[in-house]
């Protein structure tokens, strides 16, 4: 081995371990945060708060999706909410018409989703900033529209009728209570270990210089369209596993679940928690909906309310509560060395 290449190899292996090394902390804390949540219905009884974790667990789903578009490569999407509706709508398709295992539903609505996905953002990524996100917005309302007007197949405006069927797979009845609570926690840290994984893989820094200058990244060999579709139908599938977790919860889809509204509210939630760093949009998913809920018990008026904390957030601190700790930190690091 020469000099350079022995050079090279010495920078590499602190550069692999530093890797490994993250991915199983990443696990470990994915484990951690598992027991937490699971072993919850042990020291309470409040159904009204593992209610509240399982829909955490599906607009966490879709909010940090939404990340993977819009903090990590750049593209805004006003239509993101397409692909939540469309895993709910899909979801509970399959297990009333046909009737199949859980699982073998769950891996059918992704492969569905994956297939639509591609489509739209293979006509969608080549497009430039306000274009991209207009042009996925009027793919929801076409996706929205189709649920309304195929009132035989999707049950219109009333959603899907008859509920969802829950039978037993693998030893886990999903029409209790508690085995649905665990069911949601688990796809939770699963997607959310999965997409932190992609965020911090070579491909996720190859997103970070697309969404930094795409120029440059294309005159160094990257193939930028590729990249764009390859995190748009990631985004979708993760999406998609939101929506299937909100169908199991309220044991049906309804059009709300694609309308545009539900995409304004993904986004409002990468606002709030920040879009800089990955727990962001976890961080805002808890933060609305506990807000949702404040208001809702108080008020009528929760969309004034709702609207006001926009424009405070928009127009005031221009950041998310995460995006502040974390300057925090790295100042206060920062300040740190330099004693």
């Amino acid at each position: 081995m020469t000099e350079p290449e022995a050079g090279r190899a010495q920078t590499l292996v602190p550069a692999r371990n530093g890797a490994a090394l993250q991915r199983y902390r990443d696990v470990l804390i994915a484990l951690i945060a598992f027991a937490v949540l699971a072993s919850l219905p042990l020291f309470t009884g409040s159904k009204a708060l593992l209610d509240f974790v399982i829909r955490c667990s599906a607009y966490g789903l879709f909010a940090t999706s939404l990340n993977l578009l819009v903090g990590y490569t750049g593209l805004t999407s006003f239509g993101h909410g397409m692909f939540f509706g469309l895993g709910a709508y899909s979801f509970g398709l399959i297990m009333q018409k046909l009737g199949v295992p859980i699982p073998v539903a769950f891996v059918a609505t992704l492969a569905i989703t994956a297939v639509v996905a591609a489509i739209i953002g293979a006509i969608c990524v080549r497009l430039k900033e306000i274009y991209f996100a207009f042009v996925t917005l009027a793919f929801q309302m076409l996706i929205h529209s189709t649920i309304l007007s195929w009132a035989s197949f999707t049950g219109g405006d009333q959603g899907l009728r008859g509920g969802i069927p829950r039978p037993a797979s693998l030893g886990i009845h999903l029409s209790n209570h508690v085995h649905l609570y665990v069911t949601s926690c688990a796809l939770l840290i699963l997607g959310l270990l999965a997409m932190r994984q992609i965020a911090q893989s070579p491909f996720g820094y190859t997103l970070r210089m697309i969404r930094d200058n795409a120029a440059r990244a294309s005159f160094l060999g990257i193939d930028v369209w590729r990249a764009k579709l390859t995190v748009f139908v990631l985004a979708a599938l993760f999406a998609s596993m939101g929506g299937m977790v909100m169908a199991l919860f309220v044991s049906g889809a309804y059009p709300e679940f694609a309308y545009w509204t539900i995409s304004g509210e993904a986004i409002f939630i990468n606002m709030l928690g920040g879009v800089s760093t990955f727990l962001g949009p976890m961080v805002g998913t808890v933060l609305l909906l506990l807000l949702n809920d404040t208001v809702t018990r108080f008020t009528e008026y929760h969309g004034i309310v709702l609207g006001v904390v926009i424009l405070f957030f928009a127009l005031g601190l221009r950041k998310g509560l995460l995006d502040f700790v974390a300057e925090w930190y790295a100042h206060r690091r920062e300040t740190g060395e330099g004693r």
